[in-house]
Parts: C-alpha cells; structure tokens; sequence
C-alpha cells in the first residue's frame, strides 16, 4: 500500500529516517546515518528545498508524469510544492548525501530574493544533474561546511554562514548544470532542430487560430522537457530567451504574410495568433520599427 508523506518541517524530515534535529531549519544527512527504511512505496509532498546526491540506483522516482533519469553520482532536487512518488528497490542499499532546508531560512537573506534564479530546482524529473567525481567532492565538501556550522552552538552569525554555504553549494551546481549543457551540446542542438521544425509545423498548421499563439510549455512539452529546463538549453545555445527564439520565428513569418500575401493586418494577426490586432500591431512595431502597414509600404530596393 503506498503511503503519503507530508514534509513541511525539517523535524518531521529528521523523524522520518530517525536522525536528530541539529537546527530547525535546516538538516544534512547521510543515509550511513538513517536508523529506519522508507516504506517501499511512498509518495513524498515537499514543503522544503531539498537536494540529494544518490550515490546508487535504489529505485524510481517519479516527479509528476516522468522517472528521474537518476543513476550513480546524480543529483536530485525538489522545491516547496512539489509532490515526488519513490518506488524503493530492496536489494539495493541506499547511498545518499542529502540537505533539506526550510524556505524560512532564507527569507530576508539574498538567497531567498534569488532562490528562482536556480531554476534546476523546478526542473523535470528526466533532468537530473550528472556529477564528474571532481563535482561530487566539491558538493560533499559545501555539505560538510553546512553540517559543521548547524552543529555548532547558535550565535549571531550562524544564520548568515549557513545561509551563505547554502548559497554557495547552489552556485556551485548551477555551474554543474551550464556544464552539463556543454558536455550534452550534441544533443542539445539536436533538440533545438526539432524546435525548429516544431515551429515551422506551427505556423503551417491551423493550431494559431485555434490554440493561440505558441508557448514555450507547447515546443518544451514535445522534446519532453520542462520548460525550465528547455528554456535554459535554448539560452546556452543560441543566447536567446526560448520566448524570444518563438517571437522571432512569428516575426519571421509575419513579415512573409505582409509581403507575400493581399491580407489585412487584421486578417495576418488572426492567422498568426493574436486575439487583438492591435496586440499584433504593438509586437512587429517593437520588433520591426515600423507597423505592419508601414511595412508593406516601404520601397523594394
């Protein structure tokens, strides 16, 4: 029978495995320290960040529709919110670092203003981090700061030093995840052709007037990625926005209409996707710097 779990506190957390709570806010464990297993199958309700670096396969994760494509050396991470299914394989015994910590700690801290800008902890299940030995150091050793510092006595510095290791610990693996775009360039760029073609199919089909215009969950949703992640690949690779990459195919194909077409900027924005012309008329101005009629209207050279 699979049991459901809430994790709202970092006690309740430390209760789970049977570890003692050093800080209220923040734990570090190590599965060489659990005193209980985990039912075989559980279903976990983040109300904490939290991030795990497996050192074996023991099972499946799956966060929403999709398994974590997680294997040795990989790391896992889940925000407040998130709902994570764990399937346990009994054979295996579990290796894993882990830090949970409670969004209160960062409120006020520069952490907390910035905490979105490590957008991997909003990352599909199938995105998992794939750690080099070198990286797996550098992460144990900021999780071996943060444990020294929550088993200390609390003074007036321990909330900034900890927030601070924290903070570093998730630059550090922002960095792993740029790398790991790098190393996955190949099929990187094999993922953007197919965003290329998805665009064109697009614009070619009737979906404009019937489903809008484009999203990026739309094109990230068929390369079977979230749209945090798609959205990051698409910046590393071209340097654009994944929302700027769409509008500027729109833009591409707006101006072939005007040209290449006797329809009127009415007709050309509903094709195209907008509800209102005037939306459609705002967008190419900005784009373009002219309207879609002064457009038309400029000499052929």
């Amino acid at each position: 029978m699979e049991e459901f779990i809430k994790l709202d506190t970092v006690d309740c957390y430390n209760k789970l495995y049977g570890v003692e709570t050093l800080h209220p806010l923040v734990s570090v464990v190590d599965a060489s320290e659990v005193q209980r297993d985990l039912p075989d199958n559980v279903t976990f309700n983040y109300g904490l960040y939290a991030l795990f670096l497996k050192q074996t396969k023991c099972g499946d994760l799956r966060y929403g529709k999709q398994t974590y494509d997680y294997q040795e050396g990989t790391v896992t991470s889940f925000a407040p919110g998130q709902v994570v299914e764990v399937r346990r394989d009994t054979s295996v015994r579990p290796q894993w670092q882990g830090l949970v910590f409670h969004p209160d700690l960062i409120r006020g801290t520069s952490l907390g203003q910035d905490i979105k800008q490590y957008s991997f902890f909003s990352y599909a299940s199938n995105e998992a981090l794939h750690l080099s030995e070198d990286e797996k150091g550098i992460y144990r050793d900021c999780l071996s700061k943060i444990k020294r510092e929550i088993s200390r006595p609390v003074d007036k510095h321990s909330r900034r030093l900890i927030v601070r290791n924290i903070e570093l610990l998730l630059d550090y693996c922002l960095r792993f995840y740029e790398r790991q775009f790098i190393t996955r360039s190949k099929v990187n760029k094999g993922i953007l052709s197919r965003f290329e073609d998805l665009l064109d199919d697009y614009f070619q089909s009737n979906l404009p007037q019937t489903k809008g215009l484009p999203t990026v969950k739309y094109f990230a949703d068929r390369v079977n990625l979230s749209p945090n992640y798609f959205g990051d690949l698409v910046k590393k690779e071209t340097g654009r926005t994944a929302q700027e990459y769409i509008q500027g195919k729109l833009i591409e194909v707006a101006k072939q209409e005007i040209l290449g077409s006797d329809r009127s900027v009415s007709e050309i924005a509903y094709r195209l996707g907008f509800q209102y012309p005037q939306h459609f008329t705002r967008i190419f101005k900005k784009s373009v710097g002219c309207t879609p009629t002064g457009y038309r209207d400029l000499p052929v050279l």
